[in-house]
């Protein structure tokens, strides 16, 4: 009762249950195991705090303090340097993790950002809002704090990711300009040039950029700060160049003049697959699908794919599904380079060579035989019979692999496809 106030003074029970009718504030603070943590890094010629956990930030601790007045101002501040290189590592992975599993463009954006193209794919997770709170949870499992944003341009998302006030902000179409104007100046990604111009005009946020005309506009600031505002606004395009899955084998010529005969590009087919059959042996693995990308001097592509029944590396077989593709590429005023991809494969140990050694030359071996009639005629038109348990006959059978040798037939003697009208034998 001595905490509560002085003996005279009327204190309520310390474990009575206050009034629900009473509002209140919640001040929630992170429960920290360690000392509060920075990070250092030399930044021109003095140290400066780079990185600050929520403990030290609510210790007053702020990125650009010097070292050694955070070090002042907290007494028991854990200080470690900072390792730049291990980030871009770090974000690098999770690039590649995200055109593993998520979208097929992906990019890392330094420092601290992965860019992801999520259009054509948002629905496969139940729509962009869905898709975010999966990334936000997906980022709270491994231990990081996730701010999200998606947006119609790269640098508009990259704005409002950084300096928006939300930490999941999803733009309407059309409604960039709306959602970016209120941000600061920094949001445009601008060199430090061009921000101190900017406060020297009095330009704070990006609102204030938008009705002065270009040509006054990039005199004060710069060209490049015209540049960064175009490609938020959707004015100058930005692609994203994808993070490339290195684990995908892949082989590449360029040649010195373009050809355009089906004999040169047969020719360039033999080379590219025998350095691919290299690769893939060198990692344990056959080809189950192919895919070559020819890429013209109009700078149009040319894309034509072979897929295998078994994982194979055999160069002259795969040659020969190849070449029934040649006619299907048009080299225009000629083809300068090619790029071929094996998008699927499987793991390929050793093939049992016991039967050639012993003699016989006749090995029989249907996965080459099924592989060129699928590429003439279609893969769903070759296919093998297989029995499923039903008395129904129209139920009993089902399309398998053409490959796999089918078991497990009834006793029962039943014709193996019932025709649609009965006809007479």
């Amino acid at each position: 009762m001595r905490e509560l106030g002085r003996r005279s003074e009327a204190a309520s029970h310390p474990y009575k249950a206050q009034s629900v009718t009473r509002p209140a504030m919640i001040v929630t603070r992170p429960a920290t195991a360690h000392a509060p943590l920075a990070l250092v890094g030399k930044v021109g010629r003095r140290e400066e705090v780079v990185a600050a956990c929520a403990a030290a930030a609510s210790l007053g601790i702020h990125v650009g303090m010097a070292a050694t007045h955070a070090r002042a101002l907290v007494s028991d501040l854990d200080f470690r340097p900072a390792q730049p290189e291990a980030d871009a590592v770090l974000l690098d992975r999770l690039a590649l993790l995200a055109v593993r599993r998520w979208s097929p463009i992906a990019a890392a954006t330094p420092t601290d950002g992965v860019w992801l193209d999520v259009a054509g794919c948002d629905h496969l997770y139940g729509g962009e809002e869905r898709f975010c709170r999966r990334l936000r949870a997906f980022c709270e499992r491994a231990g990081f704090t996730a701010r999200v944003a998606v947006a119609d341009t790269p640098g508009a998302a990259h704005a409002l990711a950084r300096y928006g006030r939300e930490d999941l902000t999803i733009v309407p179409a059309g409604g960039t300009v709306q959602a970016i104007s209120p941000l600061p100046i920094a949001a445009l990604r601008l060199t430090g040039t061009a921000l101190s111009a900017a406060k020297r005009f009095g330009f704070e946020t990006i609102a204030d950029l938008l009705p002065v005309a270009r040509g006054p506009l990039a005199r004060r600031l710069g060209l490049p700060a015209i540049t960064r505002l175009d490609q938020a606004l959707g004015g100058v395009a930005e692609p994203i160049t994808p993070r490339e899955d290195v684990t995908v084998p892949a082989v590449e010529r360029r040649l010195l003049e373009p050809i355009g005969t089906a004999e040169a590009i047969a020719q360039v087919m033999e080379d590219l697959l025998g350095d691919l059959a290299e690769v893939l042996q060198a990692s344990g693995l056959g080809a189950r699908s192919l895919r070559l990308s020819g890429l013209c001097v109009d700078g149009t592509e040319q894309v034509v794919a072979v897929g295998t029944s078994r994982p194979t590396r055999d160069v002259s077989h795969l040659l020969r599904l190849m070449k029934l593709r040649i006619e299907r590429i048009d080299p225009g005023l000629g083809l300068e380079q090619f790029l071929l991809v094996a998008p699927h494969t499987e793991p390929l140990d050793a093939v049992d060579l016991g039967a050639v050694l012993a003699g016989e030359v006749l090995v029989r071996d249907p996965a080459r035989l099924v592989d060129v009639v699928a590429g003439r005629i279609g893969a769903n038109a070759v296919y093998r019979i297989a029995p499923i348990p039903s008395h129904v006959p129209e139920r009993a059978v089902a399309r398998a692999d053409p490959v796999e040798m089918p078991a497990g037939w009834p006793t029962w003697r039943r014709p193996v496809r019932l025709f649609a009208r009965p006809e007479p034998l």
